[in-house]
């Protein structure tokens, strides 16, 4: 039995952020688990390849794909374990991410409000682990609700299954096991705002916001006054990691390169990609159809329909002359369809 909503020879560009043109031999727009599960198991009988995809804000289609595309539009969102100034939420894998922050905050509740307005869906926000402005989903993940490709049945995965790192998680690891259904984050109405990040604590200098609304609205204002927006002009968000080195490494580069920029982790010093990419001329960088964002030099922009390949040779071509100026190698954010495509752009 063939799944419902199945589309032949499908227009991908629509589904990637990054509007590059693709199609799909087959598509199907899930909005229930069982849509999903149907689609899985007709994909498996049909011995086709399977790509999911949910707001496509950290996908690049470099070509066709000749499988299924899987596009979770599950919706829905309750608050549960509402226990004195704490609750959690939960949201379907279909949930616009942005919308899901807003919501929170606009109850009071405190944890994601430093997310806003990161594009895409709340079945994705675990694979990239997403963060900005110093928090990351894990600080308020609890669990989620997944389709276990391999034992062929649903499974509950808490935070420490999900092995959440730097933009990193079971999920990119294991990309072709799990089909994330739902999340739930633990959120509370006391938890202490965090506002270290250099531009949030200007926006505040040094006033304490009077709801995670206002920390929210501060973030948004913040990204919009150097991120694109994806619908005026197509991009993936950040394309590069924030490359991580040794102290050792940081203190020879910071002898040659007195100005870079750096934030000590756990794991090492995290240098600022984008001050790389800047320093060797990036910024700005214009094509004919592709670019570099030229208030953001994290970003790749698709200015008049450019390819996935397009894109990933630029991509290309700014790795290898950080590399060449710096010894540090920087790694792409975004997955990429058909994964062959930017292999050594990946770790």
């Amino acid at each position: 039995m063939r799944p419902r909503h199945l589309i032949e020879n499908a227009d991908l560009q629509s589904l990637s952020t990054m509007a590059t043109p693709a199609t799909g031999h087959y598509l199907v727009n899930a909005e229930t688990p069982e849509d999903a599960g149907m689609a899985l198991s007709w994909a498996s009988r049909e011995g086709l390849q399977v790509q999911v995809v949910g707001g496509g804000s950290n996908l690049i289609f470099c070509d066709d794909f000749p499988g299924l595309v899987l596009h979770m539009a599950l919706r829905g969102k309750r608050w549960e374990a509402v226990n004195g100034d704490e609750a959690t939420l939960v949201l379907a894998a279909g949930e616009n991410w942005h919308q899901a922050v807003l919501y929170a905050a606009g109850a009071g509740y405190r944890g994601i409000e430093n997310l806003a307005l990161i594009p895409g869906t709340a079945g994705a926000a675990p694979v990239q682990n997403i963060g900005a402005y110093g928090v990351e989903l894990s600080d308020s993940f609890v669990s989620l609700l997944a389709w276990d490709r391999q034992a062929g049945g649903p499974v509950t995965l808490d935070k420490d299954d999900c092995l959440f790192g730097y933009r990193d998680s079971l999920f990119k690891q294991q990309p072709d096991r799990y089909l994330i259904l739902e999340i739930r984050l633990r959120l509370s109405r006391s938890r202490a705002f965090e506002l270290g990040y250099g531009e949030l604590a200007q926006w505040f200098d040094g006033e304490s916001p009077d709801s995670p609304l206002a920390v929210a609205e501060a973030v948004m204002a913040v990204r919009r006054r150097k991120l694109p927006d994806p619908e005026q002009l197509p991009n993936a968000g950040s394309f590069f990691k924030n490359p991580v080195v040794t102290s050792e490494q940081w203190e020879a580069l910071k002898g040659k390169w007195p100005d870079i920029v750096a934030y000590p982790t756990d794991s090492g010093v995290k240098l600022a990609a984008a001050w790389l990419i800047d320093q060797c001329g990036w910024k700005g960088y214009r094509n004919r159809t592709v670019g570099v964002h030229h208030r953001q030099a994290l970003v790749l922009v698709n200015h008049s329909r450019g390819s996935g390949k397009e894109i990933l040779e630029l991509a290309r071509r700014i790795r290898d002359d950080v590399l060449a100026r710096y010894g540090v190698s920087l790694e792409m954010e975004p997955g990429v369809v058909p994964k062959s495509c930017g292999q050594d752009l990946s770790a």
